[in-house]
């Protein structure tokens, strides 16, 4: 498949650097871009279309859902994974329902995120190992 090109949008320095750590471990994966707010998201997602979209929801200006529903109105292509703290099942919900394809919590990154791009790349969505199944995980997605 080639290189997976990933836009990492995060607001919190510390924890951006720490996930494109995290992605530098799987050599086929590469961040093009980071986005530190949901505007810069969505410029960057049409600027660089990539393959796969980590979002934090928590992000300031435009917060990731509503980045998300204008990345999926734009660059319909990008698969975007939430990468969050927010536990809410509505938000959750809201998350898949604008197209989200995995929903990793921070707190399980270390563990569940290479797991949750490897199943979004494999045409399936993913849910938080701290989550639960909640009727999501290892779904096929309705394209």
């Amino acid at each position: 498949m080639g290189t997976i090109r990933v836009l990492l949008a995060e607001d919190f320095e510390p924890q951006r650097c720490f996930t494109a750590t995290l992605l530098s471990k799987t050599p086929d994966l590469e961040v093009v871009s980071e986005a530190g707010d949901g505007l810069q998201a969505v410029a960057q997602a049409q600027q660089f279309r990539p393959d796969i979209i980590l979002m934090d929801i928590g992000l300031p200006g435009l917060n990731g859902l509503e980045a998300a529903r204008q990345i999926g109105a734009l660059v319909s292509s990008a698969k975007i994974v939430f990468l969050t703290q927010e536990t809410d099942v509505d938000v959750m919900r809201e998350a898949f329902n604008l197209g989200g394809w995995g929903y990793v919590l921070k707190q399980d990154a270390e563990t569940d995120l290479l797991a949750g791009v490897a199943a979004v790349l494999a045409g399936k969505q993913f849910l938080s190992s701290g989550l639960g199944d909640n009727g999501f995980a290892s779904r096929k997605h309705d394209d």
